[in-house]
């Protein structure tokens, strides 16, 4: 899916550098802040500038997505960000498993992109037209959001039992919003120069679902309780 700017007004071009740089950051800052201690100073340092990199990329696609328009982008943008968004703020809704609330800030930004990821996968059904024929994509990303948002709202809800949720989602929706970042490479820097195709969009999905799955997994062993495991 091509998109033009040489003929676009000053702002689309200031606000598409910015959109650029944003990603840049945010792609290569994600290894920084992973490598880092966790819970140390740097590896707060570093993940609050990787997501205030996130938000620029967001804040930055959707005009651009909108006034192309490319309705395509706008939606993935939104629920790309609430992965970044809702990994950061689980830690700050610890007290969920002993009876604490999500603050409205956290249901409306999961509301949000529930119904984003949903109109995104209903259009990707029965209107792929209207995000620019990126059928297939667009279905696939749609779950994707809706579920990282219904997990979130779950929690919300029905309150976590495990003492570490918070760091399992911490990690899995930090990765998954590099995983977006990866796509946005893939698709602008690696697909021009080897051939488009839908399956740009979705090999960091492939590649980084199992990882989640797995890093999560390592973590879930490494947490259990000693006499758990010896028993």
């Amino acid at each position: 899916m091509h998109v033009g700017y040489g003929h676009d007004p000053f702002w689309m071009h200031s606000l598409l550098v910015l959109h650029i740089a944003c990603g840049f950051g945010s792609f290569l800052l994600a290894p920084i802040a992973l490598a880092t201690a966790k819970g140390g100073k740097q590896h707060r340092r570093w993940g609050m500038v990787y997501l205030w990199c996130m938000g620029g990329v967001a804040v930055t696609a959707l005009p651009m997505a909108l006034y192309r328009p490319v309705l395509f982008l706008a939606l993935v943008a939104i629920f790309s960000f609430y992965l970044a968004f809702s990994g950061y703020r689980i830690t700050k809704l610890k007290s969920l498993a002993s009876g604490g609330s999500a603050k409205p800030i956290d249901w409306i930004a999961a509301v949000f992109t529930f119904a984003a990821s949903a109109c995104l996968a209903i259009f990707g059904a029965v209107r792929p037209a209207w995000v620019q024929n990126m059928g297939i994509v667009a279905i696939v990303f749609g779950i994707i959001g809706m579920r990282a948002a219904a997990v979130e709202i779950r929690k919300f809800v029905v309150k976590p039992t495990e003492k570490m949720f918070w760091w399992y989602t911490h990690l899995g929706n930090f990765i998954g919003s590099y995983i977006a970042a990866w796509t946005a490479f893939g698709v602008t820097t690696l697909a021009p120069r080897f051939g488009g195709g839908f399956l740009w969009w979705l090999w960091p999905t492939i590649v980084g679902v199992p990882a989640i799955v797995l890093t999560i997994g390592y973590y879930k062993r490494k947490f259990k309780p000693r006499s758990a495991v010896a028993a």
